[in-house]
């Protein structure tokens, strides 16, 4: 992939790989590196700062969390992760009870308008050590778990080794690594990219090359471009929309999250819980269930998810809206297993899109050669994304810099399996 000259990197999206993507890059390019944002609010305003903020060994695809695990680590030990961002190791847990808390409204009700799509999160632990279907017993909670309630616990078991588990704040690493990126010269710019500039290449292989990316200045509304050698692009689920004659196979899920603060007193042990609570029967007695996810934040914040939805994807992500009943399920559901959380507040009621290859596995990640040389694609992490970031990132980087990926065999992530 080498030009003549220095490269000059124009990275698409300030999610968490487009800034994470920039701070490896900033490391040896430096200045040379431009990062766009469509967002007026700044980076991480999508999915990369309404995530759980989930790092494991266990996610996948391996070859990718390899890397990235590891990257995580360093990150965390060379920039003080864990008072910057929040990194620290966490327990995981399969957790299967009852609810059994009352509330005011009737806790299996289910928000919004949208089909449930499962995000799929625990899919990595078909590989391995432990499986997501391994063999439960039934057993008390461990004995610093108790802010949930034991009394309606049918199951509890581990899903990981310790230390295959971290966390980060996804918004907070998100800002840190553009931080850091400034500090060796990035260019951070505003902007809506409309379009992927591509041209013949006049070097000494024919062909196609990017040459730079048109964007709307969204204070004027002018369109600009920022000329380039390599563009990364990195717009998460909006990532099809700048690549029309490709078909990118990239489709966008909605999901919805709160974050609740327990009462002052209240300790929230550091457990990652992923849930099946058995709800009451609906008035046609008609048995459901729900499946949050819980995760206990270092500032003993408490995180809570729940299933996707096809919802449509909106102009940019400043335009995403929230299903209020679909937060609302949430906090019924957490509420309804564990008396803690059902007297803590709600500070945030917040939705995202998580970027989905909707055939063959994924990420995306590579040069689209076959579109044009110097286009290079890092998108569809789904709902792993702050996990894999440093791994992308690191491979990114060596494919810019050496024309090729070394960090790992990542052949079956490349665009040409999926373009």
């Amino acid at each position: 992939m080498s030009t003549s000259g220095a490269p000059k990197i124009v990275i698409i999206g300030g999610g968490i790989i487009g800034c994470t993507t920039a701070y490896y890059l900033s490391r040896r390019f430096g200045s040379r590196v431009t990062l766009l944002e469509a967002s007026k609010h700044g980076v991480a305003q999508g999915a990369s700062g309404k995530a759980g903020g989930l790092v494991a060994k266990w996610a996948y695809p391996k070859e990718l969390v390899n890397v990235s695990f590891h990257e995580h680590v360093a990150l965390a030990e060379e920039h003080g992760g864990s008072s910057r961002w929040g990194w620290r190791y966490v327990n995981c847990g399969s957790w299967e009870g009852r609810a059994g808390i009352s509330g005011d409204a009737d806790p299996g009700a289910s928000g919004g308008v949208s089909r449930k799509k499962s995000l799929e999160k625990t899919l990595g632990l078909t590989d391995g050590g432990v499986t997501k279907n391994a063999r439960r017993k039934k057993t008390r909670l461990p004995d610093d778990l108790r802010w949930i309630s034991e009394s309606l616990t049918d199951s509890y078991s581990p899903m990981a080794a310790t230390g295959h588990t971290a966390q980060v704040y996804p918004y907070e690493f998100t800002a840190s690594m553009l931080e850091l990126a400034g500090a060796n010269g990035v260019e951070f710019v505003t902007g809506q990219a409309t379009s992927i500039e591509i041209g013949d290449d006049t070097g000494d292989e024919p062909g196609r090359r990017v040459t730079g990316v048109e964007y709307r200045d969204p204070y004027t509304g002018a369109a600009k471009t920022i000329l380039a050698s390599h563009v990364i692009l990195a717009a998460g689920a909006w990532s099809p929309t700048l690549l029309p004659q490709a078909d990118l196979p990239i489709a966008a899920t909605r999901a919805h999250s709160i974050t609740l603060q327990p009462r002052s007193g209240v300790i929230i042990s550091p457990y990652v819980l992923f849930t099946e609570i058995k709800l009451p029967p609906t008035p046609d007695d008609r048995l459901t269930d729900a499946s949050p996810e819980i995760y206990a934040r270092p500032n003993n914040e408490v995180y809570a998810c729940g299933p996707g939805d096809d919802s449509p994807l909106p102009d940019t992500v400043d335009d995403v809206q929230i299903d209020e009943g679909a937060c609302d399920s949430i906090l019924k559901h957490v509420s309804s297993v564990s008396l803690e959380l059902r007297q803590a507040k709600v500070d945030r009621r917040q939705a995202c899109f998580l970027p989905t290859v909707s055939k063959g596995g994924g990420p995306i990640i590579g040069e689209a050669g076959n579109v044009a040389k110097g286009l290079i694609i890092a998108t569809g992490h789904t709902c792993w994304g702050i996990c894999n970031a440093p791994g992308t990132a690191r491979a990114i980087t060596e494919l810019v810099e050496h024309g090729e990926i070394r960090c790992a065999n990542l052949r079956q992530l490349h665009p040409s399996r999926f373009i």
